[in-house]
């Protein structure tokens, strides 16, 4: 999925994200999407609050904020079949306000990450579990956001 958002106040796709406007504030979207992510069998193992750590360093930058989540259950036959899907894996939300003061969540495509390891298209075991994965991040982003999932 290709969606044009606003990521510095010009469109641009971005190839490989899953990308939801959101009428919520960038904290209260991140909170949906753990909470969504959550309710489907997932782990939030990490919270990074990119504005929080840019103003300690004295730096001002708008709400940006990555979720880090994942299922073991998933994602250990992944990394096993295709060691190279660690680097993308656990799976990671991204949610900012741009420069019109709009909030985003955007999340890497599974099908992306196919493509990007080699393995688009298969029909195995794989290629069903990335398929079940694409539609929960849709579903759980769809959820966070008021989207529609089959966007």
């Amino acid at each position: 999925m290709k969606v044009s958002h606003t990521a510095a106040d010009t469109d641009v796709a971005v190839d490989g994200l899953m990308v939801f406007p959101s009428p919520h504030s960038p904290g209260e979207t991140a909170e949906r999407m753990a909470a969504a992510v959550s309710g489907l069998g997932m782990t939030v193992v990490a919270r990074i609050d990119h504005a929080a750590a840019a103003s300690r360093s004295g730096l001002q930058l708008r709400p940006t904020l990555v979720l880090v989540f994942g299922n073991p259950a998933a994602g250990t036959p992944l990394m096993e079949a295709v060691p190279t899907l660690a680097i993308d894996l656990p799976l990671r939300a991204l949610v900012w306000r741009s420069d019109d003061g709009r909030t985003w969540l955007a999340c890497n495509d599974p099908a992306w990450m196919a493509d990007r390891h080699g393995i688009a298209g298969r029909k195995d075991g794989i290629g069903k579990i990335l398929e079940k994965m694409r539609a929960s991040l849709a579903a759980a982003a769809a959820e966070a956001t008021g989207a529609d999932p089959s966007a």
